[in-house]
């Protein structure tokens, strides 16, 4: 009967270790989440703002007849 309960607590020991492992990852994960989502973000504002830029500077006439 001992046997089984040091055998539980051994277990339990090393469940404990991996759920820690295991929440460290995701915690890890879910920073990187975040810091490609902010520089998702960024690249769509500059994205936009160069196609903006581009509707601006390009008239709205054709070329002239020699381009």
């Amino acid at each position: 009967m001992n046997d089984e309960i040091v055998e539980l607590q051994m277990k339990l020991s090393f469940q404990d270790s991996l759920l820690e492992e295991l929440n460290q990852v995701v915690t890890d994960q879910q920073q990187q989440i975040s810091r490609m989502e902010l520089a998702l973000e960024s690249l769509r504002a500059q994205v936009q703002t160069m196609h903006t830029a581009q509707m601006v500077n390009e008239p709205n006439e054709p070329p002239p007849p020699h381009y």
